[in-house]
């Protein structure tokens, strides 16, 4: 049985942003969306030049958002918002009164004023809210969570999430091109902007694997950069239920670091690493010495799906498409929306997820300053 499409639309997202064109080419990798309008850029010419690049008809391409919103508000399926995150309430709140479903790049918004803001035009039995959490759309992560569910590492006691980067220390080349940080990410809001742009994916891996949130955490927060009173780089201990601990630490003056995202997890019977820069294996250790790794080939309940496995193993899969893994799963949820089913998808997270991550973050602002453990309230 043929699929058919979602049509969608852009706004941001530009030849000129940083994650337009993933967002674009893994929205489209397995044909479950087509991108057909956008306001991509509130500059004219990169506007244009965006649309040209990626074959969209000029008669929808649209210099002004809020007029692309009342023009295909009934041609569209849904909006992706890759808009910089401080404007995503005016984008989102907009969107939301106009009843159009919502792809948001994370993080959702900037702090918890800006969630309550949203809220209070957000109904969850109306609106269709995802917000783009793409590590969890790996494979192996997701391999991952099912052995914690299985008890195959047994209890688990401890779980320590890094994401280090040398972005302010050693700017990335981009086809051979420096790339300098955008000018949003050069000033901290009610949460660091650090935390906006790293920490979020960390918090979403750890609820997302263990299922609970973080109940009390104790930070710092650090400067190494040439930018001043900016926070670079951020340590965390936390305490979440069941007597489990963790760390986060995200950072962008990690020289040596392109983007070393972690994830490791301890319990009573073995412990698991996962490393997205070999992000087709996943490192299982237990309690007998025993030691293994899995890939898409092994012994595996979900990365050896069909779905994770556009190209057999030993062919390595990446960060597209994770992100392609989890627009599928949109895909799917949206369906459900759309024909007025409740939607069942487990891999798509929207409003609540934010509003934890947001808390989390926030509450680590007060721990940094009072020097101590702090309460994350519900």
């Amino acid at each position: 049985m043929s699929v058919q499409n979602l049509k969608i639309a852009f706004i941001g997202g530009g030849a000129n942003s940083a994650v337009g064109y993933v967002h674009f080419s893994a929205a489209q990798l397995d044909n479950k969306f087509q991108v057909v309008a956008g306001a991509f850029s509130r500059d004219p010419e990169v506007n244009a030049e965006t649309a040209k690049h990626w074959a969209i008809d000029e008669s929808r391409v649209y210099n002004d958002w809020q007029q692309l919103i009342d023009k295909e508000k009934h041609a569209i399926d849904a909006v992706v918002v890759l808009t910089p995150t401080p404007h995503h309430v005016e984008v989102i709140t907009k969107l939301l009164e106009a009843d159009l479903p919502i792809i948001c790049e994370k993080a959702l918004a900037c702090g918890l004023n800006d969630i309550e803001e949203i809220a209070k035009v957000y109904n969850p039995k109306k609106h269709f809210l995802a917000v783009t959490y793409n590590y969890s759309g790996y494979a192996m992560v997701r391999e991952l969570k099912h052995l914690i569910g299985q008890q195959k590492l047994g209890q688990i006691q401890k779980i320590h999430l890094e994401m280090p980067q040398e972005g302010f220390k050693r700017p990335p080349d981009i086809a051979g091109q420096p790339s300098k940080p955008q000018p949003w990410r050069l000033q901290d809001y009610s949460v660091p902007t650090i935390c906006l742009d790293l920490g979020v994916h960390l918090h979403h891996l750890s609820s997302y694997l263990l299922e609970c949130e973080p109940i009390e955490t104790c930070a710092h927060f650090s400067n190494h950069s040439d930018f001043e009173s900016l926070v670079d780089d951020v340590t965390m201990l936390l305490k979440y239920p069941n007597d489990i601990s963790g760390t986060m630490w995200m950072s962008k003056t990690a020289i040596g670091h392109r983007n070393g995202l972690e994830i490791r997890i301890y319990g009573t019977q073995g412990s698991a690493r996962w490393y997205q820069l070999n992000p087709d294996e996943l490192e299982i250790s237990y309690s007998d010495g025993r030691r293994e790794i899995l890939d898409r080939a092994g012994d595996c309940t979900y990365a050896n799906q069909f779905r994770y496995n556009r190209m057999k193993p030993g062919h390595p899969t990446g960060f597209v498409e994770a992100f392609a893994n989890l627009y599928t799963d949109i895909y799917e949820a949206l369906s459900e929306y759309k024909n007025g089913d409740p939607v069942t998808n487990k891999y798509v997270f929207g409003l609540e997820q934010s509003k934890c991550g947001l808390q989390l973050f926030e509450t680590a602002v007060t721990s940094s300053k009072s020097n101590k453990w702090e309460i994350i309230d519900a």
